[in-house]
């Protein structure tokens, strides 16, 4: 190209490098969010999800903020199960990408007769829509009530049993460490951005130097013990904090949420560092967009176009953001 310009004085086009092709294939690339809760979002968010690309996503119903009773009881989370299966269907008719749900016990609230859940979770396994079990895993700490560490685990483990039952991945929440503040909120604010009561958390029942990452590895050794193949296993809310043990001393796959940064702290620049120190191969992102977080239906697509930005090859981003999905949650190709 010709990058002389009839200009009255040089412009930076005359110093352009011309051998620079963006990466339009970027643009069409589409991508599978493994881990949200758009069927708590509005019409609105989810069709944002649509518009910048969306192939799949995996709904996961387990979180407990949806629950209006403290103590959470077993028919409590039984009703987000139902609930998400009841809007599925409408939301795929509306929005065209391929919705799947996740439907797990979520530890980071006591639940009263967890077992009732356990015995009912085999029939919802078998159900089609139902690609995952989770998010679940054990956590230091709760919201309201402490629930044992030992009762957490057996939970946990039993839900892996189920999962190498039926063929199913699980979908760990993974603690990790919050980003650092400039300066605390009032105390009766809390955190704006996230609408859960955060007075109300209860003391560890993990103490030590690391609490987060000694969650992942109990969570890794229940997996172990229910004999889940690790790469059935994929650590959602990766962060700096447990990347190198996942990747070195475990089979299992990681999963960055990058749809609120503004509150774990968690970027691209995360995921490219990974990427480069481990390569794409069980690597994905995932959005963790709910309506009870101040969360960005976008924040995928920006990742995608990041991760070139910060260096990352396109056939590397179109493994982290669509392969591995497809391959490990058994999506449509």
């Amino acid at each position: 190209m010709d990058s002389s310009y009839p200009t009255k004085r040089p412009t930076d086009a005359t110093y352009v490098d011309d051998d620079f092709e963006p990466p339009t294939e970027l643009l069409n690339l589409p991508w599978i969010d493994i881990h949200n809760h758009a069927h708590t979002l509005s019409w609105e968010d989810r069709e944002r999800y649509a518009l910048s690309g969306c192939e799949g996503m995996v709904m996961v119903s387990s979180g407990y903020h949806w629950t209006p009773y403290k103590p959470v009881r077993a028919d409590d989370v039984r009703f987000l199960w139902d609930d998400a299966i009841n809007r599925r269907a409408a939301i795929e008719r509306n929005h065209f990408f391929e919705a799947n749900l996740g439907l797990g016990v979520h530890t980071g609230v006591r639940i009263e007769n967890p077992d009732e859940l356990l015995e009912a979770m085999a029939d919802y396994c078998a159900l089609e829509e139902v690609v995952a079990i989770g998010e679940t895993g054990v956590t230091p700490s709760q919201h309201v009530e402490r629930w044992g560490l030992d009762e957490q685990r057996a939970i946990v483990e039993t839900q892996m049993e189920l999962a190498d039952a039926h063929d199913l991945p699980v979908l760990l929440h993974t603690p990790n460490l919050s980003a650092d503040t400039k300066r605390s909120y009032r105390p009766e604010v809390h955190t704006p951005g996230y609408e859960k009561n955060s007075g109300l958390g209860q003391k560890p029942v993990i103490e030590g130097d690391n609490p987060e990452l000694e969650a992942v590895k109990i969570d890794v050794e229940a997996a172990r013990d229910a004999g889940l193949d690790e790469e059935q296993v994929v650590a959602s809310h990766a962060d700096p904090n447990n990347t190198a043990y996942l990747m070195e001393e475990t089979d299992c796959y990681l999963s960055f949420t990058i749809g609120h940064s503004w509150l774990v702290g968690v970027t691209a620049a995360d995921v490219a560092d990974a990427i480069d120190e481990y390569g794409p191969e069980r690597i994905m992102i995932d959005t963790d967009c709910a309506n009870v977080l101040r969360t960005d239906p976008f924040a995928l697509k920006r990742a995608i176009f990041e991760l070139y930005r910060y260096g990352i090859d396109p056939v590397d981003i179109r493994q982290v953001v669509v392969e591995n999905p497809r391959d490990v949650f058994d999506f449509s190709a």
